[in-house]
């Protein structure tokens, strides 16, 4: 089976461990490739993203494991870049400046009226005060203020996989709003329309299960299907954070793309 994960943070930013660790576990695993995504810096502090100062150092100890395992696996090098609209840098400014293999775009955090609304994270409570802060607990607007921005990266930035793009589902738990609503679909077929114009490639993300924070893969059964009828590429990631993360949920994920395929 072809095994790869392109969706990985190891010690430079949130993840736990050494690169080696990761090539390692790729190594005994069989992997056919690997690539490293730390996120990308951001201008302000956070407990996430990796320095600039350290992308140097970040990008040549994985070029210095590219050369040394060349034989057994294929490495590369990229990082995840969260779009914020006026705050974040472009992501070619990284891609180009440090020589970088591909990039992956999502949105962890929603700007509205020089606000940020935290999506991710552990504790869903950060989730909810943003909605009645920030949004005057209008979830409707929260969330499609998500998809405005998210829709904002891919027609501004240049990059390669799209993380995660429903994630914003992730700490909802069926409370604000279900998949079902139309004008939900209508954001999910929006973003559709964009990422094949812009010929993205889709992640399947399988961290929400086996973080148990999603009882489904980012993006949801019904938009894989929906990606699959467009012919939009898609890709599984694990998102991992550590070795032991680096293949979690993946047959589940090629059950699932095998699923919907059958129904078409």
């Amino acid at each position: 089976m072809i095994k790869f994960n392109f969706h990985t943070h190891c010690c430079y930013c949130d993840g736990i461990g050494e690169p080696k660790d990761f090539i390692i576990e790729a190594i005994n695993q069989k992997f056919t490739a690997f690539g490293f995504s730390s996120h990308a810096p951001l201008p302000f502090e956070n407990s996430f993203s990796i320095k600039e100062e350290k992308i140097p150092n970040y990008v040549n100890e994985i070029a210095l494991l590219r050369k040394q395992y060349e034989e057994v696996l294929p490495i590369f090098c990229g990082l995840e870049c969260d779009f914020i609209p006026t705050i974040s840098k472009s992501f070619q400014y990284f891609k180009q400046k440090y020589n970088l293999d591909y990039m992956i775009g999502g949105v962890h955090l929603v700007s509205y009226n020089e606000q940020l609304w935290f999506i991710d994270g552990k504790d869903p409570q950060t989730y909810d005060d943003g909605i009645t802060t920030i949004f005057g607990r209008d979830s409707k607007k929260a969330v499609k203020q998500y998809f405005y921005q998210l829709c904002e990266m891919i027609e501004t930035e240049q990059f390669d996989i799209l993380a995660h793009f429903d994630k914003i589902k992730m700490h909802n738990k069926n409370r604000y709003f279900t998949e079902d609503e139309k004008w939900y679909i209508n954001c999910i077929e929006e973003t559709m329309r964009l990422i094949k114009e812009k010929t993205l490639i889709v992640e399947i993300n399988t961290r929400g299960i086996y973080k148990k924070r999603s009882d489904t893969f980012y993006p949801s059964p019904w938009i894989i299907k929906k990606l699959k009828e467009q012919s939009i590429p898609m890709i599984i990631s694990t998102d991992a954070h550590h070795k032991d993360e680096i293949s979690l949920c993946f047959n589940e994920a090629i059950n699932c793309i095998n699923d919907v395929s059958s129904e078409l």
